[in-house]
């Protein structure tokens, strides 16, 4: 069983965010904010990479019951290839912190990089989905939201198999990219395309 830190400081009200799909091959970015009560626990509370789907779909409903407030960011993978994956990290926090209905005085985010939200104080920390409850908590909707978009643009591009890979860079994936090219939802910037193929 985890043990996570409940905050970082206890002087400002404070938001745990993180992204999901900063690697993927295709789709968009999506990130999380999270404000918990100080006293918030759940014994399955993990950074999302560690906890099983299903677990992290039942963690999803009860952070957003027991959350003090939450907010989910996207970018799309137009914007991604506009203005990079980092920028497009930055910019989905950015818009998930945008619907906090209680505003964050300190945001913990997690990585080691981050573009200044408005003048909030913010905290950068490495492998902070796995340290702190909020950012983890992040880590799981950020994670569920973006699984549930590609399992939808799955329907549309059967041949990736996004329902199970989530546009990440599989071995599956890539052959599959080797077979039918790219499609208009990958990311063009990430100079995944093998010479010679086509695009559609």
């Amino acid at each position: 069983m985890v043990s996570l830190k409940a905050y970082y400081q206890t002087e400002f009200t404070e938001a745990g965010c993180d992204e999901a799909g900063r690697g993927c091959y295709a789709g968009p970015v999506f990130a999380a904010a999270v404000i918990l009560p100080k006293d918030f626990h759940h014994p399955l509370l993990n950074d999302s990479k560690q906890v099983k789907e299903q677990q992290r779909n039942e963690l999803r409903e009860v952070i957003k019951e027991n959350a003090i407030a939450f907010g989910v960011g996207m970018i799309t993978h137009t914007e991604i290839d506009k203005i990079n994956i980092l920028k497009a990290s930055f910019k989905a926090m950015h818009l998930a912190i945008d619907q906090l209905k209680i505003k964050a005085q300190f945001l913990l985010i997690d990585g080691n990089r981050f573009t200044q939200y408005k003048k909030i104080k913010h905290q950068c920390i490495i492998k902070g989905d796995a340290t702190y409850a909020s950012i983890a908590a992040a880590s799981i909707l950020a994670k569920t939201y973006r699984d549930d978009w590609m399992k939808n643009l799955h329907k549309e591009f059967p041949q990736y198999n996004w329902q199970k890979n989530k546009g990440y860079g599989t071995a599956e994936h890539r052959k599959a990219i080797e077979e039918f090219g790219l499609c208009k939802y990958h990311r063009k910037s990430f100079n995944i395309l093998p010479n010679e193929i086509k695009l559609f």
